[in-house]
C-alpha cells in the first residue's frame, strides 16, 4: 500500500508540473496580461512599467515559471492582477464549487445506480425503454443546451431561484432558514449536473449487473432456492458495482471540470466564472491556481477510486 501511494504521489507531482508549465508558457506567448491597462489612455507608462515589474513580466518566461514553482512549494500561490492574494480570491469560489460537486455527485450516483439495477432486473420492460429514451435525449444534447433548457423552466415557473448561492436577505435569516435558502439555490445546478452525469453511470451499472446475473454462481444460487432480492443484493450487486469504482475518479474530476460551464450559464459563484474571467484577463497566477486544483482533483479522484477498489475487491490486492 505504501509503495502504491508513493507512486501515485510522484505521478501527481509530475502531472501538476507538466500542466502548469504548459499553461504558463501558452498564456505568456498568446497574449499580454496588461493589455487592458495599455489600452486605457488614462494609465501612464510609468504605471504600466511598475505593474510589469510587480508581476515579474520583465523576466524571461522560464524564470517567471521557476519563481512561481518555488513560491508554490512555500504554499504561496502569488498575487492576482488586482494585487490580492490568489488563495484569498479562490477560497470562497472553491468552497462553493466543492459544495455543488459533492451534492451533485452523491445524487448522481444514488439515482443512476438505482435505475441501473432496476433496468437490469426488469430488462426490456417499459421502465427500461423509458430510461433508454431519456438516455438518448441526454446523450444527444450538449451540456450547455440542457443547462439553458433547465434555466428557462426555472425562469418561467418561478419556483427556483436563478443565480447565486444565497438570497439578498441571507444575513438576516436564522441558521435553519440559511440552510434551506442554500439548499433551494442548489437545486437547479444540482439537477443539471445529475442529468449530465446520469447516463454513463446508469448504463455501466446496468451492463455490469446483466453480466453478473448470467454468471454460473448466480444460477447456482437460484438452484439453491435463494430469493431473487437476496441474490441481487447479497451476491450480484457487490460484484457488479466493483467495476464502477474505477469510473469514480474520472466522474469526480469530470464533474468538477464540467460544473464550470454550468456555473457560468446560471451565474453560480464558483470556480467556473472566476476561471473564465481570469483567463480573459490573462491573470496567470489565478488561472494556474485553478488548473492546479483541477489536476489535484483528478489525481485525488483516481487515488480514491483505487483505494476503494483495493478495499472492496480482494482480487486487486
Amino acid at each position: 500500500m505504501l509503495n502504491f501511494l508513493c507512486k501515485r504521489l510522484i505521478y501527481a507531482v509530475i502531472l501538476v508540473i507538466f500542466i502548469s508549465f504548459f499553461t504558463f508558457t501558452l498564456m505568456k506567448i498568446t497574449g499580454d496580461p496588461l493589455a487592458d491597462l495599455k489600452l486605457n489612455p488614462s494609465i501612464s507608462q510609468e504605471k504600466i512599467n511598475a505593474e510589469t515589474k510587480r508581476l515579474g513580466l520583465d523576466k524571461p518566461v522560464h524564470l517567471q515559471y521557476l519563481s512561481w514553482l518555488i513560491n508554490l512549494g512555500k504554499g504561496d500561490l502569488g498575487l492576482s492582477q488586482n494585487n490580492q492574494r490568489v488563495i484569498d480570491v479562490i477560497k470562497p469560489a472553491l468552497l462553493n464549487t466543492l459544495l455543488l460537486n459533492i451534492v451533485a455527485l452523491f445524487f448522481t450516483w444514488l439515482i443512476a445506480v438505482l435505475f441501473g439495477v432496476l433496468t437490469a432486473v426488469f430488462k426490456d420492460s417499459w421502465l427500461d425503454s423509458f430510461i433508454n429514451l431519456v438516455n438518448s435525449i441526454l446523450m444527444s444534447s450538449p451540456s450547455f443546451l440542457i443547462a439553458i433548457f433547465m434555466l428557462i423552466i426555472a425562469l418561467y415557473s418561478g419556483c427556483l431561484p436563478i443565480g447565486g448561492l444565497t438570497s439578498s436577505n441571507f444575513d438576516e435569516l436564522n441558521i435553519v432558514e440559511k440552510f434551506f435558502d442554500i439548499a433551494k439555490h442548489l437545486i437547479l445546478p444540482v439537477v443539471i449536473l445529475v442529468l449530465l452525469g446520469f447516463t454513463s453511470v446508469q448504463k455501466q451499472m446496468q451492463a455490469n449487473l446483466l453480466d453478473v446475473l448470467n454468471a454460473s454462481y448466480i444460477r447456482t444460487a437460484k438452484a439453491k432456492g435463494l430469493s431473487y432480492p437476496v441474490i441481487i443484493i447479497k451476491h450480484a450487486l457487490r460484484n457488479a458495482i466493483n467495476p464502477l469504482i474505477t469510473m469514480f475518479g474520472f466522474e469526480f474530476a469530470g464533474l468538477f471540470a464540467g460544473s464550470g460551464i454550468i456555473e457560468m450559464i446560471i451565474s453560480y459563484p464558483g470556480l467556473g466564472h472566476l476561471t473564465l474571467e481570469a483567463a480573459r484577463k490573462l491573470d496567470v497566477n489565478l488561472v494556474l491556481a485553478n488548473l492546479l486544483l483541477g489536476s489535484m482533483m483528478l489525481v485525488l479522484g483516481n487515488l480514491l477510486a483505487d483505494l476503494l477498489l483495493y478495499k472492496l475487491d480482494p482480487r486487486s490486492k
